[in-house]
């Protein structure tokens, strides 16, 4: 567990303390905008931390952004870190330019999710890495980052991946490799 998720979950993280660490103006600014416009809304705590991850270059929730939202919203860190982790859509280490998510649900298993995940894997240079062990391979390059994910609750379009946050559905691996090779050249999924 990193630092930041020890000392939140045993109660010695604090925002304001001598263990913060000081916070960029930008993301202060960033984050308070965010805080500011879900204020008082159902979800915003979610809003902000998706927010602050989607404007995140590496698209990512930092140590400093999860504190600095702590602060704009006058939660407690451990409320902060524990939301931000109990989800699956949001990431604690840095993403590629690119996230593809591949469901692993038993309806997109049964209809071939584990051959998109394979194939997917291999094209981009990761034939060694084991879903039962890692949460997610990145590429060198950082333009691509490949992620599982329990379930998306689409399983009537199985089998699907996220794309950068849209939805592919009743995908078959040529159909997958043709969308990735679209967006490795700037096009659209």
């Amino acid at each position: 567990m990193s630092e930041l998720g020890t000392a939140a979950l045993s109660g010695k993280a604090s925002v304001t303390g001598a263990s913060a660490r000081p916070i960029s103006d930008d993301l202060r600014k960033q984050v308070a905008a965010s805080a500011a416009a879900y204020r008082d809304k159902p979800g915003a705590l979610l809003s902000v931390l998706e927010e602050t991850q989607r404007l995140d270059p590496n698209r990512h929730l930092s140590e400093d952004a999860l504190r600095a939202i702590a602060e704009a919203m006058d939660e407690p860190l451990s409320r902060v870190y524990s939301v931000a982790t109990f989800y699956s859509y949001y990431s604690l280490v840095p993403q590629g330019q690119h996230v593809i998510v591949v469901c692993r649900g038993t309806a997109c298993h049964t209809r071939g999710s584990l051959g998109l995940l394979q194939e997917t894997l291999a094209m981009l240079g990761a034939e060694d890495f084991r879903e039962d062990e890692e949460a997610s391979f990145t590429t060198a390059d950082r333009k691509f980052t490949v992620r599982t994910v329990a379930c998306f609750g689409q399983c009537a379009l199985a089998p699907v991946v996220s794309l950068d946050g849209v939805i592919l559905s009743r995908l078959t691996p040529s159909k997958l490799k043709a969308a990735i090779e679209r967006v490795a050249r700037g096009g659209k999924r």
